[in-house]
């Protein structure tokens, strides 16, 4: 009997995730194929919304998809692990072992064999190597460290309340190194979480005894972005009273400080890195695959590795080119959405004989969320291919469709419909800022 096809997709990212979801329904329900999913955690929380959880403002739990729960319904399945080899001979992708808390082996190394291997294995934070980055910074790269910066930031905010009621004089200082997305959104939450805590009994606490700064490299913030959308989010910025320091890259990481290039030191006591990305470096020891000095692999614009027409890569794990232009497609998440979507056709033609599709980006604009203040961004027109500022409930309504649309895709439409209604009858009964 001839074994069916086998797609094994590395990473359950939102780009990942879809992927598997649209196989499974179309190929595994079917028995055409076998998909498999691959990730070193159980469950998936949109990483777009990480700085969300960070500061309080979003509940993982009710936000998360279990892997496994997702596989059954949506015919595919899921293996625990974590990538860390790989034999293109062979055809088999080699998973670590799995250790409990106490580091005794749970499950033992293992072996999975692929006629398509699909690496979907997103990015982390890049420090380029600044001093100290490492070990003084907190990322955002993953819902652990979501989680384990909120906790953080309440010890924070409890210590600074209990230092004012105390008559010892203190600001809580938070600098934020890098002003992209991320940055500028993460700023938003904070001053929303330093404005709400005092309602929830830190009564001393008063948002002014919070210093929150964003430190950008480059001569203004959100450089990758139209000027006219950096220029409204650095009003919105101030409005919050955040600091924004641009044109000033970071030549230190201390303890408690963080060191600017011409020598100015800012006192800090927490900082978060959100500058730069890069994919994970073990792609870099793949062997017969080519990657970049971000460590993503190369790809053409089918979306297949250079050197390894049966493994493809997309999303922020991937270098693929742009026609008529030097520059890769950009590491976003609407880059990954499409992307998903070509290479779900591209693997239902591999399975017909037919050729690959090739990935074409279009840009549909950008938006910028500052928490429940208001929503900047700008809307790509079509046809005359201008962008368009929008700014208030109109962009915050764009911004909300973003996520719903990834719940659309892994969920359909009527249960997404379901839990948007959850979620609004959560946000009526619950804190407006998550307290443990």
């Amino acid at each position: 009997m001839e074994s069916k096809h086998h797609i094994v997709v590395v990473g359950g990212g939102a780009g990942g995730l879809e992927l598997v979801t649209r196989l499974g329904k179309k190929l595994g329900r079917k028995g055409k194929a076998r998909i498999t999913l691959v990730d070193a955690v159980l469950t998936h929380v949109w990483k777009p919304l990480l700085h969300e959880v960070a500061a309080g403002s979003l509940d993982a739990n009710a936000n998360e998809i279990n892997f496994r729960a997702h596989a059954r319904k949506h015919h595919y399945e899921f293996q625990l692990g974590r990538m860390d080899g790989l034999d293109r001979e062979h055809q088999t992708v080699r998973l670590a072992a799995i250790r409990g808390d106490d580091g005794q082996e749970v499950v033992p190394e293992r072996h999975i064999a692929y006629d398509t291997l699909v690496m979907a294995v997103g990015s982390t934070a890049n420090d380029f190597g600044t001093p100290g980055a490492k070990d003084n910074c907190l990322f955002l790269d993953s819902l652990a460290q979501a989680q384990r910066f909120h906790n953080l930031l309440l010890n924070a905010f409890l210590r600074t309340n209990y230092q004012v009621s105390s008559n010892h004089g203190h600001q809580l200082r938070i600098n934020i190194i890098g002003a992209g997305a991320t940055g500028v959104e993460l700023a938003a939450e904070l001053r929303l979480a330093s404005r709400e805590l005092p309602v929830y009994g830190m009564n001393n606490l008063k948002p002014a005894d919070v210093k929150i700064s964003i430190v950008e490299a480059a001569p203004r913030i959100l450089p990758a972005l139209p000027e006219r959308l950096s220029a409204a989010a650095t009003r919105e910025l101030g409005r919050l009273d955040v600091a924004v320091v641009t044109g000033q890259p970071v030549s230190e990481v201390g303890e408690n400080e963080v060191v600017l290039k011409d020598g100015t030191t800012l006192g800090s006591e927490m900082t978060i890195w959100a500058a730069g990305i890069k994919a994970p470096a073990f792609l870099a020891t793949l062997p017969g695959l080519a990657t970049n000095r971000s460590n993503q692999l190369v790809v053409r614009q089918t979306l297949q590795t250079s050197n390894d027409p049966d493994i493809f890569a997309f999303g922020d794990c991937a270098a693929c080119p742009q026609p008529d232009s030097d520059r890769p497609v950009p590491p976003r998440a609407q880059a990954a959405h499409q992307q998903a979507d070509t290479l779900f056709q591209t693997l239902v033609n591999r399975l017909q004989g037919k050729p690959p599709v090739p990935f074409v980006y279009r840009d549909y604009g950008s938006l910028i969320n500052f928490s429940r203040y208001t929503t900047v961004g700008n809307l790509m027109g079509n046809l005359s291919g201008r962008s368009m500022l929008i700014e208030g409930k109109v962009a915050r309504l764009f911004y909300l469709s973003l996520y719903r649309m990834h719940q659309v895709a892994l969920h359909g439409v009527v249960r997404t419909g379901v839990i948007w209604l959850m979620d609004r009858v959560s946000r009526a009964m619950q804190p407006r800022l998550k307290l443990h």
